[in-house]
C-alpha cells in the first residue's frame, strides 16, 4: 500500500508525524524495544531481534505522507548499521530477514537507489536461502538448522518474509529466489491454513522425508485456538504472495483467513489476542492483529493487488 492508495486522515497523519518526530529526537539511529515498559520504549542496544526495521520503515512512511526530505535522510542513516548485520552474520538465524531488509534495505534502493542498501538486500535473501530444509521445500522459522526443537518448523509469521525474494529474483534475474517463496507459500497454503479457515500458529515437517506432521502454537492460547495476530499474517501475507505470483489460489488463501478473522470479532471490532476468546473472557486484546488485518483488507479490496509492495517503481 502506498501513501495515495487511501486519503489519509490529516489530523491522524500529523498525530502520526509528531510521534516520529519526537522518536527521531529519541532514538535517532538507535533501535527501540519490542515491547513498552511504563508504556515508553527502551533503546534495545543494538541492531539485534527481528523489529529493528520497522523504525526506518517508519521513516520511510513519513517521508511518503509528508515529502519532507528530512524523514528520508533519517531513514537512509540506518542503511550502514543494516548492510554491516548481513555481512557480520549477527543475529541473521531466522525467517525474519524478509521483515527486516524488506523495510530498512529494499525500500531507500527503490526510492533512492541507494546501492549499499540494495548489496544489503541481496545478501540476506541469499540467507534466506540458506534456511530451505529440503524436502520439505519449507523456509525454517528460527534458530540453527540442525537444532531439534526448530528443525522443520515454520511459521504463519513467514508468510511476511517472501516478498524479499521475489523481489531478489526481480532485481537479479535468479529465478531460484522466487522459486522457493512459492514452494513454500504452497506448503503454508495447504497445511497451516486449517479447513475452517483458521490458522495454526506453527507447522512442522519431516526434516528427511518433507512429511507434514503437525500444528502447534508458540504464541496463541493452545495448539487447536487461533492466535489473532497469526490470522492476520496469514490475511495480509497470503495477498502479498497473491500480488507477486498471481496464483488464485493464494488469494482465496487470504479471503478465507479474512472471512473467519471478520466472523470472530468482538462488538467493537478489536480482535482479542486469540480468536478463541470473546467479549466478557476479560482477555487482552491485539491492536497489532487488527493493523495487520487492515493492511491485508485493503490490499484484497484492490490497494495493492498488482502494484509493487510499497507500491514503488524502481528496480
Amino acid at each position: 500500500m502506498t501513501a495515495t492508495d487511501v486519503r489519509p486522515n490529516a489530523e491522524a497523519v500529523a498525530a502520526a508525524l509528531r510521534t516520529v518526530d519526537a522518536n527521531i529526537a529519541e532514538f535517532g539511529l538507535r533501535y527501540p524495544g519490542d515491547t513498552t515498559d511504563g508504556g515508553r520504549y527502551a533503546d534495545r542496544g543494538g541492531n539485534v531481534g527481528w523489529t529493528t526495521s520497522f523504525w526506518p520503515g517508519m521513516l520511510w512512511l513519513a517521508h511518503e505522507l509528508s515529502g519532507d526530505p528530512s524523514y528520508a535522510r533519517a531513514a537512509a542513516g540506518h542503511v550502514p548499521s543494516f548492510a554491516s548485520r548481513i555481512a557480520s552474520r549477527s543475529d541473521v538465524d531466522t525467517h525474519d530477514l524478509g521483515f527486516l531488509y524488506t523495510l530498512s534495505c529494499v525500500v531507500p534502493w527503490r526510492l533512492a537507489g541507494d546501492t549499499v542498501a540494495r548489496d544489503a538486500a541481496v545478501a540476506a535473501a541469499d540467507h534466506l536461502l540458506t534456511r530451505v530444509l529440503e524436502p520439505a521445500g519449507i523456509i525454517q522459522a528460527w534458530g540453527d538448522m540442525t537444532d531439534p526443537r526448530q528443525q522443520g518448523r515454520t511459521i504463519i509469521d513467514s508468510l511476511m518474509n517472501t516478498p524479499l525474494l521475489f523481489w531478489a529474483t526481480e532485481v537479479t534475474g535468479d529465478p531460484r529466489y522466487a522459486d522457493v517463496a512459492r514452494r513454500h507459500t504452497t506448503q503454508l497454503r495447504d497445511h497451516i491454513l486449517r479447513p475452517d479457515g483458521t490458522t495454526f500458529h506453527t507447522y512442522y515437517w519431516d526434516p528427511v522425508t518433507g512429511e507434514p506432521l503437525r500444528g502447534e502454537t508458540e504464541q496463541g492460547s493452545s495448539d487447536e485456538s487461533c492466535w489473532a495476530r497469526g490470522q492476520a499474517w496469514g490475511i495480509y501475507g497470503f495477498a502479498l504472495n497473491y500480488r507477486h505470483t498471481g496464483d488464485p489460489t493464494l488469494r482465496e488463501a487470504a479471503e478465507r483467513c479474512a472471512e473467519r478473522f471478520l466472523s470472530r470479532l468482538p462488538a467493537d471490532a478489536v480482535a482479542y489476542w486469540d480468536l478463541v476468546f470473546g467479549d466478557g473472557s476479560g482477555q487482552e486484546r491485539d491492536s497489532s492483529a487488527a493493523a495487520i488485518a487492515v493492511c491485508g483488507l485493503l490490499t484484497l479490496g484492490g490497494s495493492g493487488i498488482g502494484r509493487r509492495p510499497g507500491g514503488f517503481s524502481r528496480r
